[in-house]
């Protein structure tokens, strides 16, 4: 997660990122009730705004927008966190995922094919999820309480469900980590998310640091 809050305005104002990270209060309730109002109909509005970009951007903005996507982690994890997002407000809020994914990758496809191979094509998509239960939260909370280790996943899904303290540690080691974990950052970023850092103490176990990430960490 970019914590950066003096960036250039985009859907969010540097005031707007400030607020939600907890670097800035409101003297009075109505204006806290006002700022969020506010990036509600932002957000609204960007998307909005997607529709006239798919459209009207020329192919050549669009191209430099991408072109450095594969080395630009931060962008690719903005624009994970972008389809996450869509995904969590569907999924939640009564408007299938697919029924957005489907005819979007389907359009575009048939685009794709028009312009670059000068051919008309049929594209079918599917989307699929499959969820397999490992591990009920509470289960994990314990092992984390009797300082016992988790895997990233079940850490990410306590942080996420929200009524737990991780931050009430100073580690927590984590087991089963895998290249998919490291290479894309998730680590990291949930380490940051916990105000803390990671180090690695071998290839599929690592530890992250709370509370005073400035203190030399012992050998893990």
């Amino acid at each position: 997660m970019d914590t950066t809050i003096d960036r250039e305005r985009g859907v969010l104002s540097p005031a707007d990122r400030a607020y939600l990270l907890g670097e800035r209060e409101f003297g009075h309730e109505q204006s806290k009730r006002n700022a969020e109002a506010r990036i509600r109909r932002r957000i609204h509005a960007a998307a909005l705004d997607f529709d006239l970009l798919l459209h009207t951007l020329p192919e050549k903005d669009r191209r430099q927008v991408f072109e450095q996507t594969a080395t630009d982690e931060a962008f690719l994890d903005g624009l994970r966190a972008m389809f996450a997002f869509v995904y969590l407000g569907t999924a939640r809020y009564g408007v299938d995922f697919e029924d957005i994914l489907e005819p979007a990758v389907r359009s575009s496809e048939e685009y794709l094919a028009a312009i670059d191979r000068d051919e008309s094509v049929t594209v079918d998509v599917t989307f699929d999820v499959e969820r397999t239960v490992e591990s009920s939260l509470e289960g994990i909370t314990a092992r984390l309480d009797a300082d016992e280790p988790v895997t990233a996943r079940e850490l990410f899904s306590v942080v996420m469900q929200g009524d737990y303290d991780a931050q009430k540690h100073d580690r927590i080691t984590l087991v089963g980590v895998d290249e998919h974990d490291a290479e894309e950052g998730f680590l990291d970023r949930l380490a940051s998310y916990l105000d803390g850092d990671v180090t690695y103490a071998s290839e599929s176990r690592a530890v992250i640091h709370l509370r005073d990430a400035s203190v030399e960490h012992e050998d893990v």
